[in-house]
């Protein structure tokens, strides 16, 4: 991949899997990018190449910024994607983290890129994390759907064989990418409340990082984020509280969720999280991403 700029030597990292987040499509309420941005931040993650967004963005619908250095000379801030190497000490493996912005232009070059860098750095596993717009309630517990192409990942990480088809974001891609190269991949989501989709959500964010916690068997220190998300679930709840119509609506959605779970305990695990991916996927209109 000629657009992506390594800062030294290819690090040498121990049965590394490579973690993908992406801002805008596939990120309702944010969740997926502070999620991965936790880990980078507990792991002391740094900064191993960078990914030249020249070829891949539009710059008038991703605009670059520019900011003050010490309060002087002035400093642009290109949109793009970075890659982090994140030794986890005391675990098995290691993680390598790709961070940034879903790009506007030229997807198949820029997956392709990924998983030609992803095979160079002995990547034993690809895994993106992702959030959708769902009729879920912000007061029960962030359902988390795992999915992946893989039967034989399928089973052995307890996910679900991905049926999706429909309009998909740059992390489809990716994962078509790694598939014709023979890296294995699976997807994370989490369903994101579509009342509340315009704020942030650190609890959706908190349970996609326990999650990928069980997958990798890294520990992330994530104190701050819990923190933050029970503050989320106070505040949202007090909001509601004062809108007689959005307080029925979460009830309403309390009783479905509390049904669909009856329904579903004694089906296989597997079609469970199928089961609970289609509900994801009946959103209603507009919003950031809307499958896989």
């Amino acid at each position: 991949m000629d657009a992506l700029v390594w800062e030294g030597e290819t690090p040498q990292l121990r049965s590394p899997v490579l973690v993908c987040a992406f801002a805008g499509w596939n990120d309702a309420a944010g969740a997926a990018t502070t999620a991965l941005t936790t880990a980078a931040e507990s792991l002391d993650a740094e900064v191993v190449a960078q990914i030249d967004p020249e070829e891949f963005f539009d710059f008038q619908a991703n605009r670059p910024t520019i900011r003050l250095s010490e309060g002087q000379s002035r400093e642009i801030e290109w949109p793009g994607n970075v890659v982090l190497a994140a030794p986890a000490e005391g675990a098995e493996r290691d993680l390598i983290l790709l961070a940034g912005t879903e790009p506007n232009l030229r997807w198949r070059t820029f997956s392709d890129g990924v998983a030609e860098a992803a095979e160079s750095m002995g990547v034993e596993m690809v895994i993106t994390l992702g959030a959708l717009i769902a009729d879920v309630a912000h007061t029960l517990p962030v359902p988390i759907t795992g999915l992946a192409s893989d039967p034989d990942m399928v089973e052995r990480l307890s996910l679900s064989q991905s049926s999706y088809e429909g309009p998909t974001g740059v992390v489809g891609v990716v994962h078509d990418a790694c598939q014709r190269r023979g890296i294995p991949s699976a997807s994370l989501w989490a369903a994101i409340p579509h009342y509340v989709a315009a704020v942030p959500n650190p609890k959706a964010a908190l349970a996609l990082l326990r999650r990928l916690e069980g997958l990798v068997g890294v520990a992330v220190d994530a104190t701050e984020l819990e923190e933050e998300s029970e503050s989320y679930e106070r505040q949202v709840t007090n909001a509601v509280s004062a809108n007689p119509e959005i307080q029925e609506l979460v009830q309403r959605l309390e009783a479905e969720q509390a049904e669909q779970l009856e329904m579903e305990e004694n089906l296989p695990s597997g079609e469970t999280l199928a089961r609970e991916f289609e509900q994801f996927l009946r959103q209603r209109g507009g919003g950031p991403p809307q499958g896989p």
